[in-house]
């Protein structure tokens, strides 16, 4: 039997009077965590006189600091701001921005209708704005701003104010590119070709000078060097346009392009919210045998590339200064081609309410063949948003050659799509020709059915009368090399592409079809293809259909040049054997070549997938033989090399190409990667061999520099160096930067690296005791800015960035009795050892 005991409590006078004081009956009882300093002092007695307020509530030193400013939960900005102790009303300490009354404009509030955010010269009080706060979270680098929906100025989604638009650094620019391939028949003859593609440039100020030069040598030993263009460009922020100086070519909305050399004025929409982002093609094709795919816009060849067989897809091409269709052909191995047309800038030319995109040009007529006569020509656009969703739309061009006015309307139909049309009426004076008159009729729709995963990129019709000529027909035609003017007659154009929902895959397809009056001659493109992947697998099924037919045949009929073609294409991974590879099989069916099957393995390897890989084995019936081909790209710090080799019954060919990009700025001159449009300079100091994220092969060179390509003009472009690609004698303080370039823009993100070796290091002061918890060690070689190193328990402190000479102040207090100087050389490290252990003497 268990005996029990009965405890009887009796509440004290006190007790009671806390409970009902807690009890909310009269007032109020508040609690916080609290931990009191006093108990560091005793395993510290030293640091009885330290100031710890800063480290109350979590919070950190004041100063300046690098973060991402957030408002309601959309980034505006990234920047250095000043961060400042303040009580706040409840008398906690709190770290506060310091943001001007003009900062705060920048970021659409509406600081007008607050007068007591005090002028631009000083700390903005926030507060001003009723219910508006900032929050520092410090271990994220972030400042959130709340501010009331009221106080905001109505924005576009992905609006960038161009306060924020950096102009980027005084810079020189170079890409280049150098390909070519030496064939070899088996009868002993060989044939030999190289290309290469020059991009210089210069950046001052908002100015860019930019030049497209290419050379080719055919077999024959013929070269030939061609200037695409040369122009200086601008941004013209106020009017949302860019301005061109020289050689260029005109919008493609409402007439077609015009090369030129003169001077041009035309809206730019990528500065409008990126929800307003227009259109860019793919190239699609397939390839029979190891093929050489060169592409051609107003003339100028702006591409070329190698594939192997199958089906390929071209992503990676430069900026042109231009628009107009792109003419694509495919030089197959046994000497045969493909040549097809790709639409380029081709949508309907809707905008939104009150919205006007304009183009102004003026000068010579420029093309391809420098025996043309340099007309003088004048060419102007508008293009105008109605209400209800329509957009009225017109132009006129002019030279002493030819005339013509264009108008047209669109109409935003809602759910069902968005549609054009438009006539041209052209009076056209051709050499050895009379004087003619014509028109031009002109259909064009798109539309993205979201529920159905439908999207019509481009579907066109365009039918010209026999009397209507373009302005490139009329002025071609007074070429001393007597140019065919190919007048174009009726011109049938579509780009669909279908989801056919989840695990369905999505099909594409393509279609370009056109005539012509005085040549009877037709050119038909046609493309479909089928994508999806099972459980890491994926397959494709493709189809081409390429005709050209001109007058001329046997008893009154045709000479038709056509090609039907039809891939399938599987991969399968093998990481059960080999990471990043797959094995390959394909089979592609030629009216002209017969069938093809080819199997391979292809892959990636090295750091960062720096090197991709591929090797094929193929056979083909109709007497092709056994093929083969072996392809590698390295993609590394200083540049892109690719090399392939390939062979069948009658030839064996080796392929090559060199690519990258030279950049010179006040810091030197830094290779890299080929760069696009909008670059950006990694500056890191000292920090060699720091990844950067999501970028293959590029790491910072010798000296901590290098470029990354393909920023988004206007938009925020968040730019990282990979931590886990650091070297272990590197610490970066902060590894993203925000930049937001403008068109051609070299924008400089800057980091601070600490280069050297990692010390715990004990700090012993004269008297014996440790340096106080919480002492700030600061070495003199660090930038102001930077807020040193916290001392911890026993005076241990973890140090990063030091040489083997260490000068450093070590700081808890005003007072010079709180402040002392360390001056010691670091012993060498021990075999095995990342972080060296050592004691210093602080006096």
């Amino acid at each position: 039997m268990i005996a029990t005991k009965l405890i009887r409590i009796k509440p004290t006078f006190l007790a009671c009077y806390i409970s009902f004081v807690c009890s909310g009956a009269s007032t109020s009882c508040i609690a916080q965590d609290y931990f009191n300093p006093a108990l560091l002092e005793i395993d510290n007695p030293s640091s009885r006189k330290v100031d710890l307020s800063a480290f109350e509530n979590g919070e950190q030193a004041p100063g300046i600091y690098r973060v991402d400013v957030i408002i309601n939960d959309q980034m505006v900005d990234s920047r250095d701001i000043t961060f400042q102790l303040v009580k706040n009303a409840g008398g906690e300490v709190k770290l506060q921005p310091c943001l001007s009354t003009a900062m705060l404009k920048n970021y659409g509030i509406k600081t007008s209708q607050f007068p007591e955010l005090l002028p631009d010269d000083k700390c903005a009080r926030i507060e001003a704005i009723p219910q508006a706060k900032a929050e520092f979270l410090f271990n994220n680098q972030k400042l959130l701003l709340s501010i009331p929906q009221a106080a905001l100025s109505p924005q576009a989604r992905g609006y960038v104010s161009p306060d924020l638009w950096d102009e980027g650094i005084n810079a020189l620019l170079l890409n280049y590119s150098l390909s070519g391939n030496t064939t070899r028949s088996r009868n002993g003859s060989s044939d030999n070709s190289q290309y290469v593609n020059l991009r210089p440039g210069a950046n001052f100020g908002p100015w860019r000078l930019r030049n497209y030069t290419t050379w080719n040598r055919d077999s024959q030993g013929n070269d030939k060097w061609d200037s695409a263009y040369t122009y200086l460009q601008r941004d013209v922020v106020a009017l949302k346009s860019q301005m061109v100086l020289g050689d260029s070519s005109s919008p493609a909305d409402i007439f077609e392009s015009i090369p030129f050399r003169g001077a041009q004025l035309a809206s730019d929409d990528d500065m409008l919210p990126e929800s307003l982002i227009g259109y860019a093609p793919v190239v699609r094709g397939i390839a029979r045998t190891n093929a050489q795919v060169v592409i051609r816009q107003n003339g100028y060849v702006i591409y070329e590339s190698y594939v192997a067989p199958g089906a390929f897809e071209i992503t990676d091409m430069f900026p042109t200064g231009g628009s107009g269709d792109l003419y694509v052909t495919i030089k197959e191995a046994d000497g045969s081609q493909q040549n097809m047309v790709v639409p380029f800038a081709s949508l309907p030319v809707l905008q939104r309410e009150g919205r006007l995109k304009y183009s102004l040009t003026g000068g010579q007529y420029r093309a391809y063949s420098s025996s043309v006569e340099k007309t003088p020509l004048a060419q102007g656009t508008a293009i105008y948003g109605l209400a209800h969703g329509f957009t009225l739309y017109g132009g006129v061009q002019e030279s002493a050659k030819y005339q013509s006015v264009a108008l047209g309307l669109g109409k935003n139909l809602g759910p069902i799509g968005a549609v054009s049309s438009d006539v041209t009426q052209g009076w056209s004076s051709p050499k050895e020709g009379d004087k003619s008159s014509g028109q031009s009729w002109r259909i064009r729709y798109s539309k993205n059915f979201i529920g159905t995963g439908t999207n019509f990129a481009i579907a066109g019709y365009r039918y010209s009368t026999s009397g209507y000529y373009s302005m490139s027909e009329v002025l071609n035609s007074y070429s001393s090399e007597s140019l065919s003017p190919d007048r174009r007659r009726n011109r049938a154009e579509l780009t669909l592409s279908q989801a056919l929902g989840e695990r369905m895959g999505a099909m594409t397809l393509t279609a370009v079809r056109e005539d012509y009056w005085q040549l009877n001659k037709t050119m038909e493109s046609y493309g479909a293809s089928y994508n999806n992947s099972w459980q890491g697998v994926s397959y494709s099924v493709g189809y081409t259909y390429n005709t050209n037919s001109t007058a001329g045949g046997t008893g009154g009929g045709r000479i038709y040049d056509k090609d039907r073609q039809v891939v399938f294409n599987i991969s399968v991974p093998l990481d059960r054997f080999l990471s990043n590879a797959w094995a390959n099989y394909s089979v592609n069916s030629s009216q002209q070549s017969g069938t093809t099957h080819s199997v391979g393995v292809s892959g990636l390897a090295l750091e960062s997938n720096a090197l991709s890989w591929s090797v094929q084995q193929g056979y083909g019936t109709d007497d092709v033989g056994y093929t083969g081909n072996m392809n590698a790209d390295y993609r590394g710090t200083y540049g892109e090399v690719v090399a392939g080799y390939g062979y069948d019954k009658n030839s064996q060919r080796i392929n090559y190409g060199l690519s990258g990009g030279v950049l010179g700025h006040r810091d030197g001159i830094t290779l890299a990667q080929p760069f696009g449009e909008s670059i950006g300079l990694v500056a890191a100091p000292g920090a060699k061999g720091v990844a950067v994220a999501n970028q293959p092969g590029m790491k910072t060179d010798y000296r901590g520099y290098t470029v990354i390509s393909n920023l988004s003009p206007y938009r925020k472009n968040d730019v990282t160096l990979d931590p886990e690609g650091t070297p272990e004698n590197v610490e970066l303080s902060l590894t993203t930067k925000t930049v937001i370039p403008t068109r051609g823009a070299v924008v400089r993100a800057e980091y601070i690296a600490s280069v050297g070796r990692r010390v715990l290091m004990t700090l012993v002061r004269q008297n014996g005791q440790p340096v106080p918890f919480g002492a700030i060690v600061t070495p003199f070689d660090r930038p102001t800015n930077d807020q040193g190193f916290i001392v911890g328990d026993s005076g241990q402190v973890y140090l990063t960035g030091l040489m083997d000479d260490v000068n450093m102040q070590v700081k808890w207090g005003d007072d010079a009795a709180e402040q002392c100087r360390i001056k010691t050389s670091l012993p060498a490290m021990k075999d095995g050892e990342s972080v060296l252990q050592t004691k210093a003497s602080c006096h």
